[in-house]
């Protein structure tokens, strides 16, 4: 049993003084005393729990800030995905495992205790199972929590239209696809703090047989994610294939339960919106990304309202900040309606605190990672804010996440604990150098494909 002791700790809402937490040999809180006036060293600062970061595309690290220049006068999200396509044929398994080890560390000095990756690179010259190992082996490697999404993508649009060459490296059949599910199922108990679940790429890269061959045939009790309602024009082509909207289709042909994480959902009608909530599926939302492509804002008052939940994710890691994050989700909302204070409840009126609550309950039910409050029964995954950061002076203790994400640009994130382990102390891994100079390598012979 290891025991650890914490300066102040979030418990129930409300921060909790000098807290002895003991916790299992699984990562499991087991007891939690508070004004605890026992020996031992004590962490000083705030304690919380971390993030679970609820989408990844870890090989798009390494072309992040790479897009930025104008291709035409009409550059959207699909001149974007062109760009990808080319970088994407590039990534060997070694490239990839040593990419994601640099992203992961990165989340995690950011607070992020796990990830789930949405995982479409499978061609490999060794196999498909390579791909997801060097993925496996990363989240094992730097220690953050995992949860692989391997993706089915079998279609360039709706109605099954073939893949282009570019996207054949991404291809599975429904029953290739179980055949992986399967073996990788066998193989990722043998990682701690991982698990499996599946996602679809998007309902215009999945037909209607495959989605329901897969599940009915899944091997996995963990989630499952899609990508939907990114773009306007993914709206149209689905309303002009099937006559629906694609929320609408999903829910008219599919039992959606809280196991479904439905990622940008961008694009949503109010009957749309209704009807997630009532089913208690997460919208993974991903504002950096969705802003850097243009895609839209989410209506997220609207859904908070209808008692919606959201989780967030870093998508294509143009920025590893859980902070920016919710910071630009809320000023996004406010530049919208051109008002502030978007994110607040009845309950909860501060919009930090609001939406960091919202986005661990989220991102715990979508991760499949019970760890969305600091309790009993519940992993030992926190983050611990330095309470001597010049951006959390003197602050009111119901001031402080609210801080936390709307005061500077600061890494106020000093230790992290994924199941009990003390990944970043006092801001760094003990790896890290050795992970940094195995990037550079990697990135400095991909040069050549990046311009």
């Amino acid at each position: 049993m290891k025991r650890i002791i914490f300066e102040k700790v979030l418990l129930n809402g409300n921060w909790a003084e000098n807290v002895l937490l003991e916790i299992n040999d699984d990562g499991v809180i087991a007891n939690i005393e508070t004004g605890y006036k026992g020996s031992g060293d004590m962490i000083a600062g705030y304690a919380l729990p971390g993030l679970n970061n609820i989408h990844s595309h870890a090989f798009q690290r390494a072309m992040a800030g790479l897009a930025e220049y104008s291709a035409s006068d009409l550059d959207s999200f699909w001149t974007w995905r062109d760009i990808m396509y080319k970088f994407a044929g590039k990534i060997s398994s070694h490239d990839l495992k040593i990419i994601a080890s640099q992203l992961y560390l990165e989340m995690l000095k950011a607070g992020y205790v796990s990830v789930s990756e949405f995982h479409y690179l499978h061609d490999a010259p060794n196999g498909v199972m390579d791909m997801s190992f060097a993925i496996m082996d990363a989240a094992n490697n730097v220690g953050i929590g995992l949860c692989h999404l391997p993706v089915l993508y079998m279609a360039s649009g709706f109605g099954g239209n073939p893949l282009t060459n570019e996207q054949v490296r991404f291809s599975q059949s429904a029953e290739g696809f179980i055949s992986l599910l399967t073996k990788l199922n066998e193989q990722i108990n043998k990682f701690d703090h991982q698990h499996l679940g599946l996602a679809f790429h998007s309902l215009r890269a999945v037909p209607e047989k495959a989605l329901k061959y897969v599940l009915e045939h899944n091997p996995t009790n963990g989630p499952i994610h899609i990508h939907i309602a990114e773009q306007l024009a993914e709206v149209d082509d689905s309303i002009s294939f099937s006559g629906k909207r694609p929320v609408e289709w999903l829910y008219e042909n599919f039992e959606i339960d809280d196991r479904w994480c439905l990622i940008h959902a961008t694009h949503l009608s109010d009957d749309e919106m209704c009807v997630i909530a009532k089913s208690g599926a997460i919208v993974g939302l991903c504002p950096t990304t969705e802003a850097n492509l243009g895609d839209g804002i989410f209506p997220l008052e609207t859904f908070l309202d209808m008692g919606g939940n959201f989780g967030i994710g870093s998508d294509s890691h143009i920025s590893v900040s859980a902070v920016e994050e919710l910071r630009l989700l809320e000023y996004g909302q406010r530049l919208d309606m051109q008002k502030r204070n978007i994110a607040t409840s009845e309950k909860e009126v501060h919009t930090g605190t609001n939406l960091y609550k919202s986005a661990l309950r989220g991102g715990s039910m979508a991760s499949g990672f019970k760890n969305n409050e600091i309790k009993t029964g519940n992993r030992a995954d926190l983050i611990v804010l330095d309470r001597n950061a010049s951006t959390l002076l003197a602050t009111p203790d119901n001031h402080i996440i609210d801080r936390f994400i709307f005061n500077g640009n600061q890494n106020v994130v000093q230790h992290v604990f994924v199941a009990g382990e003390h990944l970043i102390n006092n801001y760094e891994h003990a790896n890290e150098d050795q992970i940094y100079d195995k990037f550079k390598t990697v990135m400095e012979g991909l040069q050549k494909h990046l311009d």
